[in-house]
């Protein structure tokens, strides 16, 4: 009973664009470009080995003077024309699951850490609904973060299907239990007429929070538009700032161990990048 509820879960977890709504192309010199995308040389283009043997693909924006980088989980409806790929979605390979997109977050993580010097207190984790589970899954491991978004997140994945009061072993994104092993400030995000995840889903995670910033509850927001609410990007702004302030005043926590991510499977191939690669849309 309890592998079929899981399945059942996970069924109603992902779905992955099909078609894609990009490609991804080995240039004769090596370089991996997006189609039909200009170029642009402040994003690198990388596919990542995961330790279940993908190859997701992620992007990489630089700006010369930001303070942060912010690691991006998209939602379950959406491939990358966002920051990095679920194995199964859009070009990467393998098939999505839950331990898959564990896997995946950790070798992004790998290549922001090896290949660009990312430290963690410089790294902002952003999860979006589905997305919210990679992002804690990571968050619940890395105790010198910046800070972690949490866009329309869910409790769990058995959650947003049944009312359940306790988290039951063949759930799927068990995220009331891992939000309470993260130690970096948390801003929730979250629509009051949410459709899909209900706003209950939000305003727990909030509460179980350690470091609780201020949430954004979007009054008549739904699952898919808070985007489009001014109010949005104007207290997403207020957070990374916030973020900026105690980065500035607050000495770093003393560095721990960092569990091990495997980083020699999660090796970031560059294909010899040179200065200028396809930005997509």
């Amino acid at each position: 009973m309890g592998n079929v509820t899981s399945n059942v879960a996970a069924k109603f977890a992902f779905f992955p664009p099909d078609p894609p709504t990009y490609d991804v192309l080995e240039e004769e010199e090596g370089r991996l470009v997006v189609p039909g995308v200009t170029a642009d040389k402040n994003m690198d283009v990388h596919t990542l080995d995961t330790k279940a043997g993908n190859k997701v693909v992620a992007m990489f924006w630089k700006h010369p003077f930001a303070r942060f980088t912010l690691l991006y989980s998209h939602g379950n409806a959406a491939d990358l024309g966002q920051i990095y790929d679920y194995s199964g979605y859009g070009a990467s390979s393998g098939k999505p699951s839950e331990l898959n997109t564990y896997y995946d977050i950790e070798a992004v993580y790998n290549c922001l850490k090896d290949e660009y010097g990312v430290k963690q207190e410089e790294l902002i984790l952003y999860g979006q609904s589905v997305g919210s589970g990679p992002t804690l899954h990571l968050g619940s491991r890395l105790h010198n973060l910046r800070g972690i978004v949490l866009h329309s997140a869910i409790l769990s994945g058995i959650r947003v299907l049944y009312p359940v009061k306790v988290t039951l072993p063949f759930d799927i994104f068990k995220n009331i239990d891992k939000i309470r092993h993260v130690s970096c400030p948390v801003l929730v995000i979250h629509g009051t007429s949410d459709e899909i995840v209900d706003w209950s889903h939000g305003k727990r995670l909030w509460e179980l929070a350690k470091e609780k910033y201020d949430p954004l509850w979007v009054k008549g927001g739904g699952h898919c538009n808070l985007e489009t609410y001014p109010e949005f990007i104007k207290h997403l702004r207020k957070f990374v700032n916030a973020m900026e302030k105690i980065a500035i005043t607050k000495p770093t926590k003393q560095a721990s161990a960092e569990p091990a991510m495997e980083s020699k499977q999660s090796k970031c191939l560059r294909f010899g990048l040179k200065s200028r690669v396809e930005q997509p849309s």
